[in-house]
């Protein structure tokens, strides 16, 4: 569990656009096997120490002609961002995925000094 000083803590959250590859029959798409985007993200304002991220899937359109295979996770989480991940496998075709995402962790207090 990761405890917090209750005066420091900030929440950040946003939108991570992972791609539409229908229109121009990208990977995602028209591929088949493991396929998988990296999306980087960056904070409104850096956090102190590495912050939790939650993802969650804001949405998907995939084709309804193979089984769906999504995995939606987090890689690389700094007190500046993170990269958000978004994975599928075999013949399934998505052709556009779109995640929400928070952050909340310590972050400067303008009246807490360090003398």
């Amino acid at each position: 569990m990761k405890k917090l000083n209750s005066h420091r803590i900030g929440v950040d959250s946003g939108i991570a656009h992972g791609f539409s590859d229908f229109a121009d029959g990208g990977e995602m798409w028209s591929g088949n096997g493991e396929r998988v985007r990296h999306v980087p993200v960056e904070f409104s304002e850096a956090f102190l120490k590495q912050p939790v991220v939650h993802l969650g899937f804001a949405m998907w359109d995939i084709s309804n002609s193979a089984n769906t295979r999504v995995e939606l996770t987090v890689e690389n989480i700094t007190p500046l961002g993170f990269t958000a991940v978004f994975k599928t496998w075999g013949d399934t075709q998505v052709a556009r995925l779109r995640a929400n995402w928070m952050a909340i962790g310590e972050v400067e207090d303008e009246d807490v000094w360090d003398v």
